[in-house]
Formats: structure tokens, sequence, C-alpha cells
């Protein structure tokens, strides 16, 4: 399966009878600090509804919608369902909610919920979800620079360097494909 994803936050908008529906499509990693934030910053909105898919260790796919008190099954799992339908992982979608005075029933809720994430994934600019992995690599002092140089000609991450006696030890990050490459 080709799974997307996004490297930066995206946003959408629907208004449905009055009710606003603003959209945060986000990565994974940001997911908890940007909930915080929008809670801070959106202290009158009535739910801020979140939905995420993340790749676990054994090609496990981790994924929830949550309602935020609005009536269950009506949010968090349409928003989910949006995202699925995008093949898209290591992301989240945080959806806020401002009540314009008319409930709009649970379809409504649904249509709407879904209909913003759907903006959010519309206005996103998504890539080629690519499997992350550590490696580690040795070289004596005198091939040292070469090593760190084809690292970052590749555009790999160094995430840890220890010194020995003998030379060199990196430990690299980056596309499983790429550190292979290397």
């Amino acid at each position: 399966m080709a799974f997307r994803t996004v490297t930066r936050e995206f946003e959408g908008f629907l208004e449905d009878r009055k009710s606003r529906f603003l959209a945060h499509l986000v990565p994974f990693e940001v997911f908890d600090q940007r909930l915080d934030d929008l809670r801070k910053e959106h202290r009158k909105a009535n739910h801020v509804v979140t939905a995420h898919r993340r790749l676990l260790e054994g090609d496990q796919i981790e994924e929830s919608g949550k309602d935020d008190g609005e009536p269950a099954g009506t949010s968090g799992m349409p928003t989910l369902r949006v995202l699925q339908g995008a093949e898209l992982i290591n992301c989240a979608v945080l959806i806020v909610r401002y009540f314009g005075g008319t409930k709009l029933g649970g379809g409504g809720l649904a249509r709407a919920y879904s209909g913003a994430a759907q903006d959010a994934i519309n206005n996103a600019d998504l890539v080629p979800f690519r499997k992350m992995a550590q490696r580690e690599f040795s070289a004596d002092f005198a091939h040292s620079s070469d090593l760190e140089r084809r690292v970052e000609v590749l555009g790999l991450s160094v995430v840890a360097r220890d010194y020995t006696e003998n030379g060199v030890r990196l430990l690299v990050e980056g596309p499983q494909e790429t550190l292979e490459d290397l």
C-alpha cells in the first residue's frame, strides 16, 4: 500500500448552519502539542474532535477517532474514515467546532466533520510516506569525513556520533532504502 503523509500543518474549513469547523492536518509528532495549543487558542469552542493514524513497529497501524463530547460516532470516526480513505499515515486531524445555534443531527455532524477534514487534505501538500530506520556505520579516522559527507549528500541525519580509539561510529537515521545506499 502506498501511504502518504504531511511534513507540516495544513488547514481546512467548513461552515454549516452557522456552526464553524476549523480543521488542522498535522504530522503525528506534533499532535499532542497542537491539541494543547488549539484548546488554549479556542477556549470558547464547543469541541476539538481528533483522529490520527500512525505506523508502529511490525507495520501495525494505530488509529483512533475521538468525539470530544459530540454524540458517539458522529465526529471522530467519520474524520478517521477520511484519513483512511486518503491513505494517510503518521498524521492527525484536529477539528475545532464553534456551535452556530442550530443542531445538525448525527448525519449532519458526520458530513460536516468529514467535510472539514477533506478540505484540509485537499489543501495539503501530500508526500509519499517513507518508513524511517536507524543504522550504525563505522569508519576509521582517515575515512570518517568521507562517511560524514555521504550521510549529508543522501539527506540522512546523524542521531549519535561516538569517537573510538579506531575512528568514529555514527548512528544514522533516514528512509530505509536510502540507508542501504550508504
